[in-house]
């Protein structure tokens, strides 16, 4: 298939953005546009069916990230790891996850750690097993009995997502200097 017959069969979300150089980078984000929207609905949902209704997309993903590993989290380190820029969003997660009981604060020094409280373990816990009976198991059907050969596939696709992430960062700060 010649370039041009791609370009015009690329399933994209904004076709007056797709580049002779690169049309392919129009596929990935419209494909980046739905997953990303896809996987908000399923951890919202997952953590709804773990019992924990009331949060969105972020403070779910807060949640996970400050009960990772059992260590204390400050702000930054979970901005930074999460790759949110807008401090505040994240603020405002930990402030509902405080009120629901999900997390507990502690000052140190002019810091404020968080960790996941006693609740909020047992809720990623009750989440784990939600993931396990709902995405793990149709994840394993999906592979067809070739398990290890799509585990592969994803591993590379995540390398890939998080080497690109990079390339969409340098490309923010370059457009944020013109």
């Amino acid at each position: 298939m010649s370039g041009d017959d791609k370009r015009g069969r690329a399933i994209v979300s904004s076709a007056h953005l797709v580049s002779e150089r690169a049309a392919e980078l129009s596929e990935l984000e419209f494909g980046l546009i739905i997953a990303g929207n896809a996987f908000e609905r399923w951890v919202v949902r997952c953590m709804a069916a773990a019992g924990e209704g009331d949060l969105g997309p972020l403070d779910v993903l807060v949640l996970h990230s400050v009960n990772h590993r059992g260590r204390d989290k400050k702000l930054a380190d979970i901005c930074f790891v999460l790759n949110v820029e807008d401090s505040h969003t994240v603020t405002y997660a930990l402030k509902k996850l405080l009120r629901l009981g999900l997390v507990s604060a502690a000052r140190s020094g002019k810091e404020t750690l968080y960790a996941a409280s006693p609740v909020g373990r047992a809720a990623c816990e009750r989440y784990r097993r939600v993931r396990e009976d709902c995405l793990t198991a149709a994840y394993e059907a999906f592979s067809g009995g070739r398990r290890d050969q799509l585990n592969q596939q994803v591993g590379g696709a995540a390398d890939l997502l998080r080497a690109l992430s990079g390339l969409y960062d340098q490309a923010a700060r370059a457009a944020a200097s013109l």
